[in-house]
């Protein structure tokens, strides 16, 4: 039987909280800080990356798209680890991705690369679980939403 096609919303708010006294009076003029909040978990302290003008304590966009793209393919992936019988005991993943500006103000990623290190349960293990990263991969949701290249360079080993 084939599941029915199912819509998942997701709604948030940003606050921008960067205002002062002053506004946008200028590019030098305000604060980029922002609160992400949803129904649930605690807030989000965001801001512009530095290089933009924001503070290098609170996550910026940029990092939270890389963070977003390396959760969905490790939840993916220890999905088809748990139905395919590979016992999965360990997984760390560092992520990096590149963006490149375009000169105009604005700019693109052009890659991310997922570096996950993964340790299976048992030896027999390890060629199933390097093969289901690239299953992972065909199935992350968000991996499949954007328009640039998510490389993997997994390593596993048994434990």
């Amino acid at each position: 039987m084939v599941a029915m096609p199912r819509s998942h919303t997701y709604s948030l708010t940003v606050i921008w909280t960067g205002a002062g006294d002053g506004g946008t009076v200028n590019y030098r003029s305000y604060g980029r800080d922002h609160s992400v909040t949803a129904a649930g978990p605690a807030p989000l302290l965001g801001s512009a990356d530095p290089a933009f003008r924001g503070d290098p304590a609170r996550w910026n966009p940029e990092q939270l798209l890389v963070a977003s793209l390396s959760q969905c393919h490790m939840l993916s992936y220890l999905s088809l680890c748990a139905r395919g019988g590979v016992v999965v005991t360990g997984y760390v993943d560092e992520a990096v991705g590149t963006m490149a500006e375009s000169g105009d103000g604005g700019g693109a990623f052009t890659d991310v690369l997922l570096r996950p290190r993964v340790t299976v349960a048992e030896a027999g293990m390890v060629e199933r679980a390097t093969a289901l990263h690239g299953d992972a991969h065909g199935i992350c949701f968000i991996a499949r939403s954007v328009a640039f290249p998510v490389r993997h360079e997994p390593t596993v080993t048994a434990g």
